[in-house]
């Protein structure tokens, strides 16, 4: 928010709703009366006027943003989930954009989207952030767990997370169906293992 709205009402940022609705009825009945005056003076507080109008307008829709982002969040946040479970991850992208409070959910969800982009350090540094905030979180551990036996599976088969497809393309999704392809690497490796004592015992 640009100060000269808070100036131009005369309050200060951390004003209250009704400190600044009183300061801007008192300037509007000011410059109402004033504008009437002959030349320059009149002509001011016309302009003034229309200042005014503007800045208190300003103020008043970024507060009810904030107040949509914070007490309203976890709808909105519910409403990324569901994006992102319909493979819309550019419309998820754009209302995650659209937050100014982010909490630890919010990096959580956009882990979620650079993860379905194939972006894995991205993701990686977003649930980091998000269990910094919110460490007793379990679904945020797991999901962290899950990312980085990930990224040990891909080294491991010379997989490289950066020219893989998106994931989601497999159907696989972070805390979804990952355990089937771990299962399918572990199954492998158990019978590589197998046949190589079988060798070595012959």
């Amino acid at each position: 928010m640009d100060r000269k709205y808070y100036e131009l009402l005369q309050v200060s940022e951390d004003a209250t709703d009704e400190e600044i609705k009183e300061s801007y009825r008192a300037l509007k009945k000011k410059y109402n009366e004033d504008r009437w005056l002959d030349g320059a003076a009149g002509n001011e507080a016309a302009e003034m006027l229309g200042k005014i109008d503007n800045a208190y307008e300003e103020i008043m829709r970024e507060r009810r943003e904030q107040r949509r982002n914070s007490d309203g969040g976890e709808s909105a946040l519910d409403e990324v989930a569901e994006l992102i479970r319909k493979g819309d991850i550019s419309g998820a992208q754009s209302k995650l954009d659209n937050f100014n409070e982010r909490s630890a959910e919010w990096h959580y969800l956009q882990s979620v989207v650079f993860y379905k982009k194939n972006w894995m350090n991205e993701s990686k540094k977003q649930l980091e952030i998000a269990m910094q905030m919110d460490p007793s979180n379990a679904k945020y551990r797991d999901a962290y767990e899950k990312l980085k036996a990930r990224a040990d599976y891909r080294q491991q088969t010379g997989n490289s997370p950066n020219t893989n497809p998106d994931p989601a393309s497999d159907g696989e999704q972070m805390g979804g169906n990952w355990c089937s392809t771990c299962a399918t690497f572990c199954y492998t490796y158990l019978c590589v293992n197998c046949l190589c004592q079988l060798c070595c015992g012959h």
